[in-house]
């Protein structure tokens, strides 16, 4: 799987569609965290693919939420985006608002990280350091039992993810977590630069 639009490219289609700092924030860490599973689980040379669909994956939501995941086709082709990772933007959507299913091992993380990334991101700025850095698995376990907490995270759709991995649930907290600390200053930096 290869891209077909450059990361710099990738970052200024997700700007033209996406205006609020939480929108593009999402975007890059989804992309961080999928490139740093790339790397972990053995496709190395697809980890641009996995990163750059991470980053677009929410590439309709801001601007058309009635139509996420029905929109996007539309502006990637136009950005001349490939017919595969359109199908991978679109799939982590899949029995919500998109009919297109995660069929790679790329898709499925995208689909069980996706909503996860928004829960333990919820769950460091509850934090004293307002991080992720010192957080542990315990913690997400604890936010992800807690109904009430980032209600808008579905865990159903974070249960599914796991098990069409075919991984624990604590699993698929410990990697993400571990993605997420990994690039956690780099996204703040990228942040700072695109806020300037």
């Amino acid at each position: 799987m290869k891209s077909t639009i450059s990361r710099e490219d990738a970052l200024k289609l997700l700007m033209k569609y996406n205006k609020e700092p939480f929108h593009i924030q999402h975007g890059l860490t989804v992309e961080k965290t999928m490139s740093w599973f790339a790397k972990e689980l053995g496709y190395c040379d697809e980890e641009d693919y996995w990163g750059i669909t991470g980053l677009l994956h929410d590439i309709d939501f801001e601007m058309y939420p009635e139509e996420h995941c029905r929109k996007a086709p539309e502006l990637l082709q136009e950005a001349g985006v490939g017919e595969d990772m359109i199908h991978s933007v679109c799939s982590h959507g899949y029995g919500i608002c998109s009919e297109e299913k995660p069929e790679h091992e790329m898709e499925k993380v995208l689909f069980a990280v996706d909503e996860l990334t928004g829960l333990i991101g919820a769950a460091a700025l509850m934090r004293p350091s307002k991080s992720v850095a010192d957080m542990e698995v315990s913690s997400v376990k604890k936010k992800f039992k807690d109904k009430r907490f980032a209600a808008g995270c579905s865990r159903d759709i974070i249960r599914t993810g796991a098990e069409n991995l075919g991984w624990e649930l604590n699993d698929l907290f410990d990697k993400t977590l571990r993605a997420m600390q990994s690039c956690e200053t780099e996204i703040k930096e990228e942040m700072s630069e695109i806020e300037g």
